[in-house]
């Protein structure tokens, strides 16, 4: 047994004793808010190189550390009420959330290109393959009798969807790709009489195969040349360090078969639509729920200018008018 649903003091990062707390050589929680604003000041550093090389990322680091700073803070209160409630309909409409913001995130920012239907294939993919790793790994592998222990399968499922979201964007944007540019080649193939998985399996394998390698570098590196940060994270909360390795060991290998069940099952619904090539469903522009939200929000913010810049052309008017009865007057 690795991990028992009574041991993780130390796997919480935190004791119930705190000079046994102190024995294990965790540190201390006394970290506040002002010792992230000093960390935030190394950001200064990435702006210098920026600014020195043209490189224009200015806005993009500032808004990328807000965002750190806003979303990080909120997942901490949100996971906090969370683990307090320990109900495993709360932990699972968060993960069901969470696979949400994951699948919105590639469809709309990692993929360039996309095809009818994408989100909600990526949505299921995303979310099975990740699930199925997930609770078996949480039950049997990390010998958890509650799947569901908040404290346990949140993180654990944080790390697979992480890793796969990156997995299934490059796979897919690899796929469509190729779908287009070899878009004659396999016509050609088709017209011979090959089927479509005939005539898109070497798309397929490739995309597959680039998905995959760097979870495979990964593991191949890792505890050689660098050290995880969520084992780094473990032994300077005071676990002991084979613990850590161990539970580094088994997440690993959960992210290498979720990222390969997600990958291989975002493709085949790319290529299962029929025997023929349609090209005419991969484009560039965005899915129509998204689409609408965007012209939502672009109302908002016209109506939001109409009415700052309505007192503003009022206070001219009025100053104009002032201006003329003075002179009149005078």
């Amino acid at each position: 047994m690795i991990f028992g649903t009574n041991v993780p003091s130390f796997f919480y990062g935190a004791s119930t004793n705190s000079d046994c707390y102190q024995e294990t050589g965790g540190v201390e929680s006394t970290l506040h808010w002002y010792h992230v604003g000093i960390a935030s000041t190394f950001i200064i550093i990435n702006g210098i190189i920026s600014i020195w090389l043209g490189l224009h990322l200015e806005a993009s680091l500032f808004v990328s550390s807000v965002r750190c700073v806003v979303q990080l803070t909120l997942m901490g209160l949100v996971l906090e009420d969370v683990f307090k409630a320990d109900n495993p309909f709360i932990v699972l409409a968060m993960i069901f959330i969470l696979v949400f913001l994951g699948a919105n995130e590639i469809v709309l920012s990692k993929s360039k290109r996309r095809h009818s239907g994408m989100f909600i294939s990526v949505l299921l993919s995303l979310g099975l393959s990740t699930l199925v790793i997930g609770i078996i790994g949480s039950r049997y592998a990390l010998d958890q009798k509650e799947f569901w222990n908040p404290r346990i399968f949140i993180p654990t499922m944080g790390m697979l969807l992480g890793n796969g979201m990156s997995a299934i964007a490059v796979g897919t944007s690899y796929a469509l790709n190729q779908f287009s540019e070899q878009k004659e080649k396999l016509e050609l193939y088709l017209s011979f009489g090959a089927s479509r998985w005939e005539a898109g399996r070497p798309v397929a394998v490739e995309a597959i195969r680039l998905a995959m390698l760097p979870t495979i570098n990964s593991m191949s590196i890792i505890g050689l040349i660098s050290i995880p940060g969520m084992m780094t994270g473990q032994i300077i909360s005071g676990a002991p360090i084979m613990v850590a390795v161990r539970y580094q060991q088994i997440i690993m290998f959960m992210i290498s078969a979720s990222t390969a069940l997600g990958v291989l099952a975002s493709i085949i619904v790319s290529e299962s639509h029929s025997h023929r090539l349609r090209t005419d469903r991969i484009s560039s522009s965005k899915p129509w729920i998204f689409a609408m939200k965007d012209e939502l929000l672009n109302i908002l913010r016209r109506g939001m200018f109409c009415l700052w810049k309505k007192p503003k052309k009022d206070n001219l008017e009025e100053e104009s008018l002032g201006l003329l009865s003075s002179r009149v007057e005078t």
